[in-house]
């Protein structure tokens, strides 16, 4: 007879059947990884509380927290809907992806840089767009989801995510699960912040918020010249393929 297996080992086959789920799990985290900081950073929802709390001051904090929860749905769907159409609606003008990726890029670290470099000018620009909130229900959506919480800086960067999409059609699903999955993750931080902004205005305060955008800033620039850079590559690779490689007759 056999020997059995000693206690915690996995037999090969067992081991075998779990490997496409191990790949899927891991397909998935890489993606919400990749998207999460990017998506908070651009969004900023500790800075834009500070705003948030402004704006929303005459109100009860039960308002508050219902228009908060309120705005995190609806910048829940400004995400994924740029994650998921954003590539494919620009790619039906015949823009390819490897452009896409080096323009999209680029517009996120010239974002980036701007949030680093300026971030008073960022929270002046914020404070103007807040401005026009007339204290009714309609202002859930506009000013406060767009264009102070994901306004064009937010569709550009999740547009540039859903350009990095794999080739392999089996690819897309975990990789779209890990993109949504980060809109939501972002999503809940805005409801969270938001109906907390009174806490987050007296734990952090003006320049505690500065330091957590300019952390924020900088990651969102290291992200955003990755992308660029993934964007030449892709385009350059073929050139210099077709010149090496000898032409077959």
């Amino acid at each position: 007879m056999q020997g059995r297996l000693k206690p915690g080992l996995v037999s090969l086959r067992e081991f075998i059947s779990i490997l496409p789920g191990m790949w899927v799990l891991s397909s998935t985290i890489n993606s919400f990884l990749i998207a999460f900081p990017a998506l908070f950073s651009i969004v900023n929802p500790i800075g834009i509380a500070l705003i948030y709390h402004q704006v929303t001051a005459d109100r009860s904090r039960a308002e508050r927290t219902a228009l908060a929860w309120r705005v995190a749905a609806y910048s829940l769907g400004v995400m994924l809907a740029s994650l998921w159409v954003g590539a494919t609606l620009i790619g039906f003008f015949g823009v390819s992806l490897s452009a896409l990726r080096v323009a999209g890029g680029l517009v996120v670290a010239v974002r980036a840089w701007e949030m680093l470099s300026a971030p008073e000018q960022n929270e002046g620009r914020k404070q103007e767009q807040a401005s026009t909130a007339r204290g009714t229900s309609d202002d859930a959506f506009f000013p406060l989801t767009m264009p102070l919480t994901t306004g064009p800086g937010t569709i550009s960067v999740a547009i540039a995510l859903s350009a990095s999409q794999p080739k392999n059609t089996i690819d897309l699903i975990p990789f779209f699960t890990g993109m949504s999955g980060a809109a939501l993750a972002v999503a809940l931080t805005i409801g969270l912040f938001y109906a907390s902004a009174d806490r987050v205005v007296s734990l952090l305060g003006q320049a505690g918020s500065r330091v957590v955008t300019r952390m924020s800033a900088f990651l969102l620039l290291c992200i955003g010249v990755q992308i660029c850079l993934t964007g030449v590559q892709e385009a350059l690779v073929p050139l210099f393929t077709a010149r090496i490689m000898p032409s077959h007759v």
